[in-house]
């Protein structure tokens, strides 16, 4: 789809005539209404779902065709549905102690969970902060010297990344670290402005800061949410502690013990990923010494030369096997499934909702690989969602809580199970049981490690936002979390003045993107599995269901989909699980024969190590 001057006329005419929607509301001086509120919510959903689409497709030019224009044409309209939905907070307030029908209620309190500048100049100004620190990750990168002292070829964070990936050289990896983590103090004299800002913002909302109105976002206070979260991980809590014991003995073989200590935190640049958050990159080292399978998907797709479209259309039939509609002629002719060879594009996949009817489509490079082969299978959970509550009114139109919406494409991902590879015909043989052990510990991990990085990452967030944690003393908290919640301390020691910024380091903290939804995502998609399958009268053992093919289990997600964010998320969760609180405890069943294993083989290596 070729930006065109028809495209471009297109998109500016929509901006001539949202140019007249996005004035100022007058605020009424009179006592309000039940009717009244009616009125402004309806108005306000019709006016928002307008700009809405409008930003949505200026977004999509502006992500598949790189220009100054198409950035200035996306920046025009993300400006004016900010700007509205501000208004539309301020709005709202106005009705806030009047009784009316729940439904109406509800509106109105999501429409006031925004930060709101009254002041355009910090409207711009925070938006300018915005695209300043998004730039500022973009464009940094380490530049070491050579061994003459000269000037090095510079690398950015993806060919780092690949050496933290790939490399068992400990310097390396060190130097990898280190220079990554050198960039973000360049930025952190924006975030501090950024963070100020953000938390004026918030308090013109009623909110005591940013982290708090983050916190109130979940159907619960804020200070509850903070204990949710804290109950969550110590129930899951003994399950990260045996992967990570069982690691310590496995780097301490790879890199000695003058590297990994028998005891105390980890050094965070031996675990393969630049912020330690998911450890697939060393399954190699701590596979099983047998019974691991030789199978390989990835290998699989390229013999059969399995293209873009053909992987989209393996993960479209499963949501098809649960009794979901085909995805629409449009999501086909419109999406972006391959890297272009004419223009840069941002290929980090992704899922778009453009409009409130059926233009839904996604933006992936796509590979024959096994990991692009559970990506496309989890950004289709984001589109059957998007398709499930087209029917609700425009706020609803989103997930129960953002947890949610990462949870959907993940647990269908849980059912790419040798059972379902078979019957889709990319797998001639299941693997024998005892290659169950290694297939669970290479999904986890991918998954534990994340629950107590997403949970600090936050946290460390609330505290800063606070103002809990000041400047200064940014590093030393981000380090007393890491140590605290994951194990691991700073490979180097800290800068003594207090300058650094680690946590700026990784880009939702940069972006200010909030975190939690991973954690709530990683625990929530195994507690949607057990039920799935439980629907699907599965009995057998959790990380082998796979609810594929069963129209039951689907009609029970379907029903969810369609909620959007209807109702408060604990309903939604009690309508697809029968239970009205998340629960590790799913997590914990579905990676039970793991736990097993590793404490036998902690036991052994810690009675070796006695010796």
């Amino acid at each position: 789809m070729p930006v065109t001057p028809k495209i471009i006329s297109t998109l500016l005419a929509l901006a001539a005539t949202s140019a007249a929607s996005t004035t100022v509301l007058a605020a009424p001086t009179q006592k309000p209404t039940v009717a009244e509120a009616e009125r402004f919510l309806s108005d306000t959903e019709a006016r928002l779902n307008k700009l809405n689409n409008e930003q949505a497709l200026g977004a999509w030019v502006g992500s598949n065709f790189i220009t100054d224009d198409t950035e200035a044409i996306a920046s025009f309209f993300a400006e004016r549905y900010l700007t509205a939905s501000g208004e539309a907070a301020i709005g709202a307030r106005r009705f806030n102690g009047l009784k009316l029908p729940a439904d109406s209620a509800r509106k109105l309190m999501l429409l006031q969970q925004t930060l709101v500048f009254a002041d355009p100049k910090e409207r711009e100004q925070y938006a300018a902060l915005q695209a300043g620190l998004n730039g500022a990750y973009g464009k940094a990168k380490y530049c070491p010297k050579n061994a003459d002292g000269s000037a090095g070829a510079c690398m950015a964070l993806g060919e780092m990344e690949k050496v933290l990936a790939n490399s068992r050289d400990e310097a390396k990896l060190k130097e990898m670290w280190a220079g990554w983590h050198a960039q973000s103090p360049e930025y952190k004299g924006k975030y501090l402005d950024y963070i100020a800002l953000s938390n004026k913002g918030a308090k013109q909302m009623g909110f005591v800061d940013t982290g708090a109105m983050w916190r109130s976002q979940y159907d619960m206070p804020a200070d509850a949410f903070a204990s949710e979260m804290e109950r969550l991980w110590q129930q899951v809590k003994p399950l990260y502690d045996s992967l990570h014991t069982y690691s310590r003995y496995k780097l301490r073989e790879t890199y000695g013990a003058d590297v990994v200590p028998l005891e105390g935190p980890i050094p965070a640049h031996l675990y393969g990923n630049m912020w330690s958050q998911t450890w697939n990159n060393l399954y190699p080292i701590l596979k099983p010494a047998t019974g691991a399978s030789n199978y390989s998907l990835t290998k699989v797709l390229e013999e059969r030369k399995t293209d873009a479209k053909q992987m989209t259309k393996y993960a479209e039939g499963f949501y098809t096997s649960l009794g979901m509609q085909k995805l629409p002629a449009s999501f086909w002719e419109r999406s972006l499934f391959t890297k272009p060879r004419d223009r840069d594009v941002v290929c980090h996949a992704s899922a778009w909702p453009i409009n409130e009817k059926d233009d839904v489509r996604i933006k992936m490079c796509i590979n024959p690989t096994a990991e692009d082969f559970t990506v496309i299978h989890h950004e289709l959970g984001h589109v059957y969602y998007f398709l499930g509550y087209t029917g609700q009114p425009y706020l609803y139109r989103g997930g129960a809580n953002d947890g949610f919406h990462e949870a959907i494409g993940d647990t269908i991902a849980l059912s790419i199970t040798p059972d379902y590879l078979q019957k889709i015909g990319l797998m001639d043989q299941a693997p024998d049981a005892d290659a169950d052990i290694g297939q669970l510990l290479e999904r986890a991990l991918g998954k534990v490690p994340m629950l107590p990085f997403a949970y600090m990452v936050d946290k460390w967030r609330w505290d800063v936002y606070s103002g809990k944690t000041k400047p200064a003393d940014f590093d030393k908290s981000w380090w007393q979390l890491r140590e605290q919640y994951m194990g691991m301390k700073r490979p180097v020691a800290m800068d003594a003045k207090g300058a650094g910024f680690d946590a700026g380091a990784k880009y939702h903290v940069a972006a200010d993107v909030p975190y939690a939804r991973y954690f709530l995502a990683n625990m929530l998609q195994f507690q949607f599995h057990r039920a799935l399958c439980r629907e699907a009268g599965y009995t057998g053992p959790l990380h082998r269901c796979s609810i594929y093919g069963n129209a039951k289990a689907g009609a029970k997600l379907q029903q969810m989909l369609a909620m959007g964010a209807s109702k408060p998320w604990p309903e939604e969760l009690k309508a697809i699980s029968g239970e009205e609180r998340i629960d590790g405890g799913a997590l914990l069943d579905y990676f039970a024969p793991l736990k097993t294993w590793l404490d036998a083989q902690n036991a052994a290596y810690a009675a070796a190590a006695k010796k």
